[in-house]
C-alpha cells in the first residue's frame, strides 16, 4: 500500500444537517454549541487536540477522526487569520466542548473549482475539543514541552493498548490467523494457484482497507468504496494498483504478505502498525494503529530478465 493515501482535507468536504439554534458569524458561517463546558476560551497560541466529522447534505460522513488513536492538532493562528475560517468558531470554545460548523460550498470553494464529488449547498464539521494546552505566559520552552508531554502521553497509551486491541479483534471474530515471525497476521479466505511471486516481480491487488473498529480508509474497488461509506472519486480509475513488493513507497506488511501468495489468492490482513505506519502515523492514520485489509492478488507480472531485484526493505517509514 503507498504511503501516501488521498484523503479530503478538512477544510474542503463534507456537510451535517442540523435544525434550528444556529449563531452566524459576519463571514457567513453558522455554528451551534452543542456541549457547552466551562473553562476559558481557546485564545491565540494555545494548542488545540481535536476530533472532527464532516458531512455532506444527505448527512453522510465524508471524513472522521473519530476513533483514532490520535486526534487532530493545531495551534490556534492569530485572530487576523481566523475570519471565514472555521476556526473562527474555536475562539468560542473551551476545553470539552462540541460543536457544529456549517459552511456555504461556495463560500469555502470561493475562487478554486469545485471537486466533482463535493455536491450540494453547504458543508458542516462536527467538532469536539479534547484538550487545550494554554499558552498564556509561558516560555516557548516550557510550553513546547507540555504540548510534546500530552502528546507523548497519548502515544504511549496507544502503543500500550495495541497488541491488546488486535488480539481482541482475533478472538472477537473467531479468526485463525496464520502469524509469521514479523508480527503479520493474515488469513487466507480463497486459495489461488501457480507460484508466488519471485523478487522483482510485481503484482496487482485489489483492497480495502479499515481500522479495527470497521471503518473504512481507503480501497481501489468502487463498490467497496460504497459498502464503507467512503467518497466516490470521480477521478479515480478503481482498478488493480501494482507495485514491486520490497520497494521503497510501500508498508512492510504488503510487501511481506504478497511474495506469500498466489495468484488470485484473497486473504485479510492484520497489520501491526510496526509493519505499517509505527509511531509516526501517516496523515488520518494514529501513531500506533493497526490496520486491517481484505486484499486479492490479481495478478504476477514477472520481472523483465536482468532487471535488479529489490533487497528486503525494514519497515519504511512515512514520507515527511
Amino acid at each position: 500500500m503507498k504511503k501516501r493515501l488521498m484523503f479530503l482535507a478538512l477544510a474542503a468536504v463534507g456537510l451535517a444537517s442540523c435544525n434550528g439554534g444556529f449563531k452566524k458569524l459576519d463571514a457567513g458561517m453558522e455554528y451551534k454549541i452543542a456541549d457547552d463546558k466551562s473553562g476559558p476560551s481557546i485564545k491565540e497560541g494555545d494548542y488545540i487536540f481535536f476530533n472532527f466529522t464532516v458531512k455532506n447534505d444527505a448527512d453522510s460522513v465524508m471524513q472522521t477522526s473519530t476513533g483514532r488513536s490520535m486526534p487532530q492538532m493545531t495551534a490556534m493562528p492569530k485572530d487576523s487569520l481566523l475570519k471565514g475560517n472555521i476556526m473562527e468558531v474555536f475562539s468560542y470554545l473551551s476545553e470539552g466542548d462540541s460543536v457544529v460548523i456549517r459552511q456555504d460550498i461556495d463560500s469555502v470553494m470561493k475562487g478554486r473549482q469545485r471537486p466533482p464529488y463535493l455536491k450540494g449547498k453547504k458543508i458542516a464539521y462536527e467538532v469536539r475539543i479534547e484538550k487545550v494546552i494554554a499558552k498564556g505566559n509561558l516560555s516557548d520552552e516550557v510550553f513546547r514541552g507540555r504540548v510534546k508531554a500530552y502528546v507523548q502521553k497519548i502515544e504511549d497509551a496507544a502503543k500500550s493498548a495495541e497488541p491488546v486491541a488486535i488480539k481482541k479483534y482475533i478472538a472477537d471474530k473467531k479468526l485463525k490467523v496464520t502469524t509469521t515471525s514479523s508480527g503479520l497476521n493474515y488469513i487466507i479466505t480463497k486459495q489461488g494457484e501457480g507460484p508466488t511471486p519471485a523478487p522483482g516481480d510485481t503484482v496487482e491487488v485489489n483492497y480495502a482497507g479499515t481500522f479495527l473498529n470497521g471503518k473504512g480508509f481507503d480501497t481501489n474497488i468502487k463498490s467497496e468504496a460504497a459498502r464503507l461509506k467512503l467518497p466516490i472519486n470521480p477521478m479515480s480509475p478503481y482498478k488493480p494498483i501494482r507495485f514491486v513488493p520490497n520497494t521503497p513507497g510501500m508498508i512492510q506488511g504488503w510487501s511481506e504478505a504478497f511474495m506469500l501468495f498466489n495468484k488470485g489468492t484473497k486473504a485479510t490482513l492484520i497489520i501491526p502498525s510496526s509493519l505499517a505506519y509505527g509511531e509516526q502515523g501517516d496523515q488520518i492514520i494514529g501513531p500506533f494503529t493497526p490496520l486491517v485489509f481484505d486484499v486479492e492478488l490479481v495478478d504476477i507480472i514477472p520481472a523483465k530478465p536482468g532487471s535488479a531485484q529489490p533487497a528486503k526493505s525494514p519497515v519504511v517509514k512515512p514520507a515527511k
